[in-house]
């Protein structure tokens, strides 16, 4: 910058540089700065996708999901929250190459860039299929699957229950094929959802009512064809495990015959269709059926050839041959008439002589049991028994008189007037209280002296102690 100055009288230009001011420093605090970065990260990078492989996934007991997504160059933390983590249809797990949706963000309280998920994509396979993958895997492991836990269906039922849409085509197709294969039959139906959310509870819920209420001899769970999301709710691990606790015997009949689900392989049996489970159901009845079909043909097949042959008989036979033969049949059976009365003759006979033989020897036993001879016995026994009983009377009064006699004599000897017959004498005071010693007593104090034989008062007029006396 130039200016003019004037020095002794003269004007001179001369030239004076000036520095700029300095800006004014801001400081920022950590978590201001944080803070900045992060608004400004977000607003910048507010909905992408990004492609990477899972790792380090951790699951927190409050829903959330924390893992780590990386590729053959970087990694990034990243973050799906529960809300959004109870929307997936798969499970995530380490090694699975995912499409993610979601934002960048960062985590103040450690400065660290995060991506927060909003959707969780497999690449190379619908979510559905991976969930259906996993969850094969993780109930196969368990044991659901084994055939050793799988019950085997009643051969001939008499109620079936089935769980399926009372609206659809297929409860009809089941009713048809069960009706005609096995007329008898009982179908209880279990109206349920058999598509959307809520149609894998409602299911469940079905089979728990047949477990309890016990009124049919095997489950029935069917469906018609549809694509994998129509066939989600029989994917679900609530059905599967419902299906492996049933106490009854479950068969799964969803979809077409190319159509698998989960509750297919924990079913105890699975069928192609719902009109093959009919079928299978009442397989048994129907072979039964069919045999007994087959045998009254073979029946009355045998009995039209016998009859024929019967005819052929009967027409080559004479009636002078018919007449001996029935004279002769008729002969043979006078014979054994015969032979049967002469055997009933000879165990009369038997029974009456070993009836004389009992009489004759109970008459002698009669005999030698006079009762006269036996009641002088008794007589005998009786003034026996009443000379012991008499001596023995005699023989207590007198130890008893003896007892008594000493219990008089001891008595006598303890008794208080015999002490008093010797000399003694028992003095009470005014209150009867027996006197023992003279600190009872009080001088002119009335006293009462039992003797031997009457008593007497007298008055106290010295009382002396034993060391006065």
């Amino acid at each position: 910058m130039s200016i003019a100055s004037r020095e002794s009288g003269d004007w001179q230009l001369g030239f004076r540089f000036e520095a700029p001011p300095a800006p004014a420093r801001r400081i920022w605090s950590v978590g201001e700065l944080v803070g900045e970065v992060r608004s400004h990260i977000e607003r910048e990078y507010a909905d992408l996708w990004v492609e990477g492989e899972i790792s380090n996934l951790r699951s927190a007991p409050s829903g959330h999901i924390y893992f780590t997504l990386k590729d053959g160059d970087a990694q990034l933390p990243a973050v799906l929250f529960r809300r959004q983590a109870s929307l997936l249809r798969f499970r995530p797990e380490d090694g699975l190459q995912i499409l993610l949706r979601g934002k960048v963000s960062v985590y103040e309280q450690r400065g660290q860039m995060q991506l927060v998920a909003e959707f969780l994509e497999p690449v190379g396979a619908g979510s559905l299929q991976v969930a259906f993958e996993q969850l094969k895997g993780k109930l196969q492991q368990e044991g659901l699957f084994e055939a050793e836990r799988k019950k085997p269906l009643p051969a001939f039922p008499r109620c079936v229950g089935i769980i399926t849409s009372p609206t659809g085509a297929v409860i009809r197709d089941f009713l048809n094929v069960a009706g005609r294969r096995h007329a008898a039959l009982d179908v209880l139906l279990f109206p349920a959802l058999v598509q959307g959310e809520s149609a894998a509870m409602e299911v469940a819920a079905g089979i728990a009512y047949f477990n309890t209420a016990r009124n049919v001899d095997v489950v029935v769970i069917a469906r018609g064809g549809g694509s994998l999301e129509d066939l989600a709710p029989f994917n679900s691990e609530m059905l599967a495990r419902a299906i492996a606790a049933s106490e009854l015997p479950v068969v799964s009949a969803v979809g077409h015959e190319t159509d698998f689900t989960i509750a297919d392989f924990v079913a105890d049996l699975r069928a192609p269709t719902p009109s093959a489970a009919a079928e299978l159901i009442t397989a048994a009845q129907h072979r039964v059926e069919e045999r007994v079909e087959e045998l009254t043909q073979r029946l009355v097949r045998a009995s039209r050839y016998r009859m024929m042959q019967a005819r052929e008989l009967f027409t080559r036979l004479s009636t002078v041959a018919m007449s001996g033969s029935i004279r002769d049949l008729l002969n043979r059976r006078q014979q054994r008439v015969d032979e049967l009365r002469f055997r009933m003759e000879n165990a009369m006979q038997s029974q009456l002589r070993l009836r004389a033989e009992q009489l004759q020897r109970l008459t002698t036993l009669t005999l030698r049991r006079d009762p006269v001879d036996r009641l002088a016995f008794a007589r005998r026994q009786l003034d026996s028994l009443d000379a012991r009983a008499s001596r023995a009377g005699l023989v207590a009064v007198a130890a008893a008189r003896q007892r008594h006699s000493a219990l008089t004599r001891q008595l006598n000897a303890l008794s208080p007037l015999g002490v008093l017959r010797r000399g003694y004498a028992l003095v009470f005071d005014e209150d009867g209280l027996l006197v023992r010693d003279t600190a009872q007593l009080t001088t002119n104090q009335h006293i009462r002296t039992r003797l031997a034989k009457g008593s007497f008062e007298s008055r106290v007029t010295q009382l002396t102690t034993d060391k006065e006396v």
